[in-house]
């Protein structure tokens, strides 16, 4: 199968990919909005756990998923099963958007998607590690759409996340261009997306978009680790603040009891905004945390494990102090307005 080369130098190459697959993206979207077809093929309509205060087309995925997946098999062929999953849950996403769709025919969608993913391309490791993994990678598409409710965080995230695997796909001890190339279409593809999404948001991602990069994020990890281009940690500190105020989430509703997977507005993102910091502020600073995260995981690659593992250590205790500090500011806020 042939594979993109490129002639001119890496770097170069990464970035005029991005930038044309921002332009692609945007360009999408921006005819959607300008014909009036945005909101014929989905709105998002306020309600009492939203973040906004008036109807939104969410359509980002129509934008983010026809870049990503023609922008895979044109410059990455290798990584074809990425584009195709990408392709069919984007799809089922987008009926789900339109019509609703039972949670069970969701998530067979999604462990279909994943569970061909490890079966065609199954690592050198233990059958009990790849279940495990599978397991995360559809907790991580799960949980990119748990975390797509204010302006600008999720698309960001993406930005920031697919080019930290396009600088880790480099800079690794074992270069894996190929899915550099891949991460960068989807990299600028979310920058065109978030030319629309930052406060005050025009459009929302919407299931197709936050689905399909929750299943790149964990595919193209995946991928990354099967290569030897990085360590099993690597896309797990990348995306750490999104893993960690989902998972923390998550476990907060499942021991009180509560449906995990209702709408609410418990996250982390959603406190600061609510709050009184913002959406354009919390964005920010998510965008801070994490390009921070990101130089970390890359300045990490070839290091001695146990230096790598105490780094990590001391990252997760550096979230959890941010968390802690949310929180606090939460009670304040929510003690403030039971005096009034």
């Amino acid at each position: 199968m042939l594979t993109y080369v490129s002639p001119l130098p890496t770097w170069i190459t990464v970035t005029l990919i991005a930038l044309g697959a921002a332009c692609a993206c945007a360009a999408i979207l921006g005819a959607l909005l300008k014909t009036g077809l945005a909101w014929q093929l989905g709105t998002d309509i306020p309600n009492d756990r939203s973040l906004h205060v008036r109807p939104t087309p969410r359509v980002g995925g129509w934008g983010i998923a026809p870049v990503a997946v023609a922008g895979t098999l044109l410059l990455a062929p290798g990584l074809w099963y990425a584009a195709l999953g990408t392709a069919f849950l984007a799809t089922i996403s987008q009926i789900d958007d339109r019509r609703g769709l039972p949670a069970r025919v969701r998530f067979a969608a999604h462990l279909t998607a994943v569970v061909g993913l490890v079966v065609l391309f199954p690592a050198d490791a233990p059958w009990w590690i790849l279940a495990v993994l599978a397991f995360l990678m559809i907790w991580l598409v799960n949980l990119y759409n748990f975390m797509d409710g204010a302006d600008g965080l999720a698309g960001g995230m993406a930005l920031f996340g697919f080019a930290g695997y396009a600088v880790g796909a480099l800079l690794s001890p074992r270069p894996l261009p190929e899915l550099a190339w891949s991460a960068a279409v989807i990299c600028g593809a979310a920058l065109g997306f978030l030319l629309f999404n930052f406060h005050p948001a025009r459009i929302f991602l919407g299931d197709a978009g936050s689905i399909s990069l929750g299943f790149l994020a964990g595919a193209l990890g995946y991928w990354g680790w099967c290569a030897d281009v990085w360590p099993v940690w690597f896309p797990i500190l990348v995306f750490a603040p999104f893993i960690g105020d989902a998972s923390i989430t998550l476990a907060r509703r499942l021991l009180r009891g509560e449906k995990f997977w209702q709408p609410h507005r418990e996250h982390y993102y959603q406190r600061m905004v609510r709050s009184g910091i913002g959406h354009a502020r919390t964005a920010v600073t998510w965008y801070v945390l994490m390009v921070a995260g990101i130089m970390l995981a890359v300045c990490l690659l070839g290091r001695a494990a146990i230096f790598q593992w105490s780094i990590l250590a001391i990252w997760a205790v550096v979230l959890c102090i941010a968390g802690v500090v949310v929180d606090r500011r939460w009670r304040r806020f929510q003690s403030t307005l039971s005096d009034n």
